[in-house]
């Protein structure tokens, strides 16, 4: 595995502030039976670093006298308003004791059951607590899932494969990924609402009621004028 080393100072800069106003990486250096110091480190030096292991990997930071301090990133702090890192809290690392620390799952291939059955793949864990030598730890560990091809298998934690130097320290039993059944799609069919059609139906019966009363009341003048007519022709 790639050795990550990175140059950092120490006592250079009087406060965190003066330090990120650098453009520099305030960090706290602590460990069982050692002497904690106060480094920092240029901004975008450690973001490449970290992006390549993040918090499973050894860095070794060099200070401007040539020592060599092994850590390991416990903590980091961000800006809540620009999501800038602010501050890093580093563990000192003895490279010939084992440590205990967490290693990221990645998920690779494809898993028949996704691929021909349309299943959902879960990965219910993410990553494995491990015990192994500084030296001997990896950045990330690759879970093969081209054996989920049903919606009945599964892989447990008992199905990673790592190198002999690396002790797992979680549950052999735990489920690590399964692929779950699609879910059905249900159309529901909007029904009208209540009362619509009956009052449709009401204003229509209505408006034709109306027409008739019209309609009869036109009738009634007529015949009134009628008789009106043939009493002036029997005066005549």
């Amino acid at each position: 595995m790639e050795k990550i080393t990175l140059e950092v100072t120490e006592g250079v800069y009087d406060t965190a502030k003066a330090a990120r106003e650098a453009d520099r990486i305030p960090m706290a250096y602590y460990g069982k039976g050692i002497e904690n110091h106060g480094f920092s480190v240029d901004y975008q030096d450690f973001r490449r670093a970290y992006d390549k292991g993040r918090r499973s990997t050894i860095m070794y930071f060099v200070n401007e006298k040539g020592n060599e301090f092994p850590v390991l990133v416990q903590d980091i702090q961000y800006d809540p308003m620009t999501d800038k890192m602010i501050h890093v809290d580093v563990l000192a690392v003895d490279v010939t004791k084992p440590i205990r620390t967490s290693i990221p799952l990645i998920l690779t291939g494809i898993a028949p059951a996704v691929k021909e059955l349309s299943g959902i793949l879960v990965q219910s864990k993410k990553q494995v607590e491990v015990e192994c030598l500084p030296n001997d730890l990896v950045h990330e560990i690759n879970v093969d899932i081209t054996t989920l091809i049903d919606f009945n298998t599964s892989i447990t934690v008992d199905n990673i494969q790592v190198p002999d130097t690396i002790k797992i320290l979680d549950a052999l039993d735990i489920n690590v990924a399964t692929v779950s059944m699609p879910k059905e799609e249900v159309i529901e069919e909007v029904a009208p609402a209540e009362g619509e059609e009956g009052e449709e139906g009401e204003e229509g019966v209505e408006g034709e009621e109306k027409k008739e009363g019209e309609g009869e009341g036109e009738k009634k003048e007529g015949e009134e004028g009628g008789g009106a007519k043939k009493e002036k022709g029997k005066e005549s």
